[in-house]
């Protein structure tokens, strides 16, 4: 096993750095990738589907980015703990026939001692939106780190 650092107990610092590194793999849309940050029996609920694993995680992100087109993502830290992190997050996307949408959710993640994901619960909410109010408009993959962050853009 890989430790995926910053490892808990976790700072505020650490927790947002957690979260920054989150939100950077989840915007290069690589399945694999993202999985490497959790357990090999990580545990997921995200809305009503519940997911086992690694290559659950895969499948499930796969599938996610097929039909959610040009996402883009962005994560804020909520409330942190020793081995736990909530954040809130917001991300526009659209679909195969052009419609847009900004997606809300809460996130609360459960860390091993390696820093590895063992838990993830996520609770999202999708609001159609028109192109003209879309606001994250950065080149696909990273968010620039002078982009805005939720808090900035009233989000």
């Amino acid at each position: 096993m890989t430790a995926k650092p910053p490892v808990p107990p976790f700072t505020r610092e650490s927790a947002v750095l957690k979260a920054r590194l989150a939100e950077d793999a989840w915007n290069s849309r690589d399945p694999g990738r993202v999985a490497l940050a959790y357990t090999e029996d990580s545990r997921w609920r995200n809305r009503a589907e519940f997911i086992t694993g690694r290559a659950g995680i895969v499948a499930f992100l796969t599938r996610k980015w097929q039909r959610e087109l040009d996402y883009r993502l962005i994560k804020e830290v909520w409330a942190y703990g020793t081995r736990r992190i909530a954040v809130r997050f917001v991300y526009e996307w659209r679909d195969d026939s052009g419609n847009w949408f900004r997606s809300h959710g809460n996130e609360n993640w459960e860390f091993d001692d390696e820093g590895l994901m063992s838990a993830r619960h996520a609770s999202i909410n999708d609001r159609p939106i028109a192109a003209s109010d879309r606001l994250f408009h950065w080149p696909s993959g990273r968010r620039p780190d002078d982009h805005p962050g939720l808090s900035d853009l009233g989000l």
